[in-house]
């Protein structure tokens, strides 16, 4: 580690799972601070063991963030250097982290960072998406109606989107996408990124919503859900859809002519629905 002339505060990204990915600049920082600042010491600990490094650990996490400011800015201005982890990935990335930095830097601390791991960057570049632009929404609202107004919100979105979520409600998010997305839309589902049972699969969401619920050995561990963004040089019209609706009207029942017409288009079932029982109506 090269030597400073003030005392910093290291961000240092650690493995996602496989801890052979730690870098040597990283491990060189944890030996020479003075402490690790980690979202979880116990977590953390094996880590640290695993390279034999020996630094004393303290937690900053959601529930004491604000408290240990006072605290590492005291280290940081008695001139030791202090690191912080996550319990995986780059720090602050859906993680604690953002208080403490933007709290030392106000205090004209330096901020150095260590760069390594991050799960939406290793999942995009595997996915086969399109990776030259895109959004990390990070986790989704756990509720079932905010988490349908959050996407309905994106539903127009060009961008490859990225989400985190719980393996406890990948089924419910893979459902609302297949409803509000349409079910044509392709999603990338990596989980368990970097470990023994690394999964990464990309397919319409309906037929990724099939598997999943097929497989629960698809519904552990820690995922990440890349969304395709709408592609609006083929993005249907509502002439287009108009037109198509009419047609099956004719012969279907509103529900069935609108998940038709959302397969077809690549419209959201909702939207669909909405416009076919405006033309019933007319």
């Amino acid at each position: 580690m090269s030597k400073q002339p003030t005392a910093s505060l290291y961000i240092v990204a650690t493995p996602i799972g496989n801890l052979s990915d730690m870098s040597a600049r990283a491990i060189e920082v944890l030996q020479e601070v003075a402490i690790v600042a980690a979202e979880d010491t116990r977590h953390s600990g094996h880590l640290l063991q695993h390279h034999s490094i020996n630094t004393p650990m303290i937690s900053v996490h959601e529930h004491n963030e604000q408290q240990r400011c006072e605290t590492i800015l005291a280290r940081l201005q008695q001139g030791e250097s202090v690191a912080l982890i996550s319990d995986a990935g780059t720090p602050l990335i859906s993680d604690p982290g953002y208080r403490l930095v933007s709290f030392v830097r106000e205090h004209d601390i330096k901020v150095v960072p260590i760069p390594g791991c991050c799960a939406l960057i290793t999942a995009l570049s595997a996915s086969g998406l399109p990776s030259d632009s895109f959004s990390f929404e990070g986790f989704l609202p756990p509720k079932l109606g905010a988490r349908r107004q959050a996407l309905e919100g994106l539903v127009g979105e060009s961008r490859t989107l990225i989400f985190y979520e719980s393996p406890r409600r990948l089924q419910a998010m893979l459902t609302d996408l297949a409803e509000i997305f349409g079910e044509q839309r392709r999603v990338c589902l990596a989980r368990e990124l970097t470990k023994l049972h690394e999964t990464i699969v990309t397919k319409p969401v309906i037929e990724l919503l099939d598997w999943v619920a097929s497989d629960h050995n698809q519904q552990k561990g820690e995922c990440v859900v890349l969304v395709e963004g709408i592609k609006n040089q083929i993005d249907a019209s509502d002439t287009e859809v108009n037109r198509v609706l009419g047609l099956l009207l004719k012969e279907l029942p509103v529900k069935k002519a609108a998940a038709i017409t959302s397969s077809l288009l690549d419209v959201s079932k909702n939207k669909a629905y909405d416009m076919a029982l405006k033309l019933q109506q007319k």
